[in-house]
């Protein structure tokens, strides 16, 4: 599973750089703007993504290749994880290469978010069993879920029901965040009817919406899918229901089946996850893609070659992992670096500033905007104004995915 984590990560940052005037955005140093004589603290909220599934179905094999280290116990029995593993992993684009050639520096920042590997769950963890209740307030720190299936034979390795059955295994994880989500939207529905009594607005909108929590879970689905105006869905996630969290599914498959991309195993996972949760899913070899981290580029794609794969899966995973947590990437890129700056879809201009220094967005005036496609079209960034593909946005612009920014800020 995956999701957004409430830790902070503290990094120094020079103060300053709030200039009325355009200017990059770019920071002098990795942690943020700068200009001498001064420091601050700047505060960041690292996105995690959270990993689970059933014991031994190459949870912690997978953070191991996708934080590229050995960091996580991945071994033939259940539960060898029990203390989370947090790894920081940079989120692939193959827009930040080109964009350096025409900056002329050579380096490169991309976006990062944090992948958690949770302990496995077994059946009857929302009543404790297993390491079920550490395994649920674990999930209930993350926004996201990457739920890894077992898609494979192997009788070398231990399945914990003995038979090799993905869609099972799915509807038992899902059952286990149902039930505990059920119990608890019953103890704050019965605590908002309460204070609903003495005429709370906000208690009387909460159980109203509590209500039609309760039925859904009881038809066996996860809240996620539930039909919600977008003012619903902002109190939904007040509830911190574990079940409302989307979800991405990583088909687990053998290294033979890597070529194909699919087995009858992925197939069922690909159509029960569109049909009952509205979800996609990856496909993925958690085993060969840790061999791969441990590679140069150049042996790993000479690797995937011999084995007939165009690339890595872990490259996809990671991006469809970044894309369900809401976000994207807008850049900056001058002569000190080129750099990926993760905002969350429908964002602003000055709150898109606020990501690079808070004094951004207070101070903020307009920004410069051209998209990464008509800059790479145009091959300069003389040519690209030459051409008129340079704009002026004021606060009221939506960022998008792409968009290679100079904010003009007060001084």
């Amino acid at each position: 599973m995956i999701a957004f984590s409430k830790t902070a990560h503290l990094a120094p940052l020079f103060l300053g750089l709030s200039v009325d005037g355009l200017n990059t955005g770019l920071p002098r140093r990795r942690f943020g703007p700068c200009v001498a004589g001064f420091f601050q603290t700047q505060i960041f909220i690292m996105l995690q993504a959270g990993i689970v599934g059933l014991p031994n179905v190459g949870k912690s094999t997978l953070f191991n290749a996708l934080t590229r280290s050995r960091k996580a116990e991945a071994a033939n029995y259940p539960f060898c994880t029990i203390e989370p593993n947090v790894g920081v992993v940079e989120v692939p684009d193959e827009r930040l290469a080109p964009l350096r050639e025409i900056a002329k520096t050579q380096v490169i920042i991309p976006a990062a978010i944090e992948f958690v590997d949770i302990a496995g769950l077994v059946a009857g963890a929302s009543k404790g069993e297993g390491l079920g209740n550490k395994f649920l307030a674990n999930i209930r720190e993350v926004d996201a879920i990457v739920h890894v299936v077992r898609c494979f034979d192997d009788d070398d390795i231990i399945h914990k029901m003995e038979t090799v059955d993905p869609i099972r295994d799915i509807e038992i994880i899902n059952t286990e965040l149902i039930l505990a989500d059920l119990e608890s939207a019953e103890s704050q529905l019965d605590k908002n009817r309460r204070r609903a009594k003495g005429q709370d607005k906000e208690a009387l909108a909460n159980a109203s919406l509590l209500e039609k929590v309760v039925t859904h879970l009881n038809d066996g689905k996860p809240a996620v899918t539930m039909d919600l105006t977008d003012d619903e869905r902002v109190l939904l996630k007040s509830f911190c229901l574990l079940s409302a969290k989307d979800v991405l599914y990583a088909c687990n498959v053998a290294e033979d089946d890597l070529a194909n991309g699919s087995n009858n195993y992925t197939a069922k996972v690909a159509a029960w996850a569109a049909e009952h949760h509205g979800a996609s899913s990856c496909v993925i070899c958690a085993r060969i893609e840790e061999e791969l981290s441990e590679l140069e580029p150049a042996e790993a794609k000479e690797y995937l070659a011999d084995l007939g794969v165009d690339g890595s899966g872990v490259t996809g995973l990671i991006q469809a992992a970044y894309k369900l947590l809401g976000l994207a990437s807008y850049f900056t890129a001058g002569e000190k670096e080129v750099r990926a700056w993760t905002f969350h879809v429908g964002m602003k201009a000055p709150q898109c500033a606020g990501v690079i220094h808070t004094d951004f967005e207070k101070k903020f005036i307009k920004a410069e905007v051209v998209s990464y496609v008509d800059l790479m079209a145009a091959g300069s960034v003389p040519a690209a104004r030459d051409a008129g593909k340079y704009r002026l946005e004021g606060k009221e612009y939506v960022f998008k995915d792409g968009d290679v920014a100079l904010f003009k800020v007060g001084g």
